[in-house]
């Protein structure tokens, strides 16, 4: 007997949604048995895993990074046993369960997507970015700026804060433009420096870094990126002179250690 291609395909996605919902009820599991005989889950609190959290999201970052997919899906595996025990500690207390979270994200998706859920239009991103940022305001917002995180790494809540205020139109009309601001702050920064005054010398450095993430916004850039590609490099360089010294690194100069760096660069 043959079936229709659709159904076919229904039936299908009905298969790998039922694995996935399957694979899911099984962490929640383990989570509850975990809780209920692990000395070391029993004892843990949000407290004690925020920190856990934030290395697990680095090493993720990290795996994004190198591309390695086998790791990505390790990482995304221990990010989200991690919120299924956040979890777990809220339905503990009476305050909220896993599914309260996930409905509660999952209403905030459908509100905050009117041009899927609604009858709104959108012609591009930036609109939608700019609805986004209008129904957060409507749901109590008090600034733009609310929802950039004080905890982030500076550069990237410099991006962030750059990225928001310009969907208001806070931000210049053209590339030239925010590159001379970068020429501008970099001469105040000389000028910083010929003064020897430390404060307005780590004040004026903010400002060009804060211009600099604000030229690479305008480039499509991510800086955050482009830095982590710098860091990667230079230590893997670095580590190449460090196997190849033929003598202590504090016993070699410069230009010794130097001509080991362009060794690395032309292997690369």
């Amino acid at each position: 007997m043959d079936f229709p291609i659709q159904d076919l395909d229904i039936n299908i996605l009905e298969t790998s949604k039922n694995i996935k919902l399957a694979a899911f009820g099984r962490l929640l599991d383990i989570m509850d048995d975990l809780r209920a005989q692990c000395p070391w889950d029993m004892k843990q609190t949000f407290e004690s895993l925020r920190i856990l959290t934030i290395e697990e999201t680095y090493e993720l970052s990290d795996a994004i990074m190198d591309g390695n997919l086998t790791d990505i899906k390790e990482e995304i595996g221990d990010l989200m046993l991690h919120m299924v025990f956040y979890a777990k500690l809220g339905s503990e207390q009476n305050a909220f369960d896993i599914a309260d979270a996930l409905n509660g994200i999952c209403d905030k998706l459908i509100k905050r997507h009117p041009h899927i859920y609604g009858d709104t239009t959108v012609k591009n991103e930036q609109d939608v970015k700019r609805n986004w940022e209008q129904i957060k305001l409507s749901e109590g917002k008090r600034s733009v700026l609310g929802g950039v995180p004080n905890s982030l790494p500076a550069m990237v809540k410099a991006y962030r804060m750059q990225e928001k205020t310009g969907q208001y139109g806070f931000q210049w009309n053209t590339k030239a433009e925010v590159w001379d601001k970068v020429e501008e702050e970099i001469q105040e920064f000389k000028e910083a420096v010929s003064s020897q005054d430390k404060d307005h010398m780590e004040e004026e450095l903010g400002d060009v870094l804060f211009s600099i993430i604000n030229y690479a916004r305008y480039e499509g850039l991510n800086p955050e990126t482009a830095l982590e590609r710098v860091n990667k490099k230079f230590k893997r360089r670095f580590e190449h002179i460090e196997c190849h010294a033929e003598k202590p690194l504090n016993q070699m100069s410069l230009e010794e250690m130097d001509a080991l760096w362009e060794d690395a660069k032309r292997l690369e």
